[in-house]
């Protein structure tokens, strides 16, 4: 085998890597992940995930976890109300059978259908712990934030701002979409694509943000108008998520200096962006309990490429940043995952660079796909029509 007796550093503890650990575990490879974060507790989880068929749910059985992701899953979470920007319900999947909702998805446009498909959520952070509760005990080294590493025999010195330094024979980028490790790899650039997003999360939301809690019914709500998407679900923990998404210039946050620490400022942002939507939408930023991220979403060029190396690879969002459109960021990492750790076990390849070559070379064929599909989501999610498009996957009008 060719990782027998070798060590394998993983590079962050999100769902892709921590799948890698889990997946290199079962086949007795040594292997450690090495997380920024101080604990388990520490990072604020976002929206719920769909896993897919085709790959999600693949990495979940060959982690032999299926069963244990099956009894943590939010049967609600996957179901759509559809409303304008006047919060008038347009769509209520709770109030459709199974068999008419896979009727209407089958019917869907294709590169909208990603998003009428009924698929089991689950919180990313039980989803999370189900990952971190696989690996062995010490199979995680916290506080371990990445920040150089140098070529040492036949592998890697790695630095981390803790002061500590290890070695490793193979090193995995599963970073993230600001990976540290993928300038060691390629020189390509994010390319911005016109979207911006604002991530709000509001705790306790049955009390603060009490009419938008019922709304949602336990699942989503998607509000489209005037080229503007607004997003929301609940989480297990009482928490909701939105989700303010329009198309912005790239400098325009950076040039009018938002503060991100300050709601007020941020609810003023809204009202002069989001003008013309109904007053009930301002639930969102009345609570005291509320804390904000930006989201500008880039992607990476479809043609990307690199020179494989013996002993360095990347997988997810280090490799395939794209925006969330169609669903795909967090499934292709756990396919990633599944698909390396065959290529490094299955004994059919020679050497080490010839496997990452190979696997490399597939998964980027396949980013390019889901980003394509990604894209073309984004600008109908953001046309003049969206609403009616989107409608017209569930057999809708407006």
């Amino acid at each position: 085998m060719l990782l027998q007796n070798k060590q394998v550093a993983v590079i962050g503890g999100g769902m892709g890597g921590l799948m890698l650990a889990r997946l290199l575990q079962l086949q007795n490879i040594n292997v450690k992940v090495y997380e920024r974060d101080l604990n388990s507790e520490v990072r604020v989880q976002g929206s719920p995930l769909d896993l897919h068929e085709d790959s999600g749910l693949i990495a979940m059985k060959q982690a032999d976890l299926l069963d244990e992701f099956y009894k943590n899953i939010r049967p609600n979470a996957s179901k759509a109300r559809i409303v304008n920007q006047n919060f008038e319900l347009k769509f209520d999947e709770h109030s459709i059978t199974k068999e008419s909702s896979q009727t209407n998805s089958e019917n869907s446009l294709d590169s909208l259908q990603d998003i009428s498909k009924p698929r089991p959520e689950i919180d990313r952070s039980v989803l999370r712990n189900i990952l971190l509760n696989s690996l062995s005990p010490d199979s995680i080294v916290w506080n371990s934030q990445f920040t150089a590493m140098e070529k040492e025999n036949e592998g890697w010195r790695l630095h981390f701002k803790n002061g500590t330094t290890v070695y490793a024979d193979l090193v995995i980028a599963a970073d993230g979409a600001n990976s540290k490790v993928r300038h060691y790899i390629s020189a390509e650039k994010p390319i911005y694509s016109g979207i911006t997003m604002i991530e709000g999360t509001i705790y306790n939301a049955r009390e603060n943000a009490s009419n938008l809690f019922e709304f949602s019914k336990g699942g989503k709500v998607l509000a489209l108008g005037k080229e503007q998407t607004i997003m929301y679900g609940t989480k297990g923990d009482g928490s909701l998520m939105f989700l303010l998404s329009s198309k912005i210039s790239e400098s325009w946050i950076i040039e009018n200096q938002l503060d991100f620490t300050n709601n007020q400022k941020i609810f003023e942002w809204f009202k002069e962006v989001y003008q013309d939507w109904s007053l009930q939408w301002d639930e969102l930023f009345k609570s005291n309990e509320l804390y904000f991220i930006l989201r500008p979403q880039y992607y990476f060029p479809f043609n990307q490429s690199w020179e494989a190396q013996k002993n360095l690879t990347m997988i997810g969002d280090a490799a395939h940043r794209m925006p969330p459109f169609a669903g795909k960021g967090a499934n292709l990492a756990l396919l990633d995952a599944v698909e390396l750790v065959d290529y490094l076990t299955n004994n059919q390849f020679s050497d080490m660079k010839t496997a990452i070559s190979y696997f490399e070379k597939q998964m980027l064929e396949r980013a390019a796909i889901a980003l394509e599909n990604t894209l073309k989501n984004g600008e109908k999610l953001h046309s003049e029509n969206a609403l009616e498009k989107l409608l017209t996957i569930f057999g809708q009008t407006v």
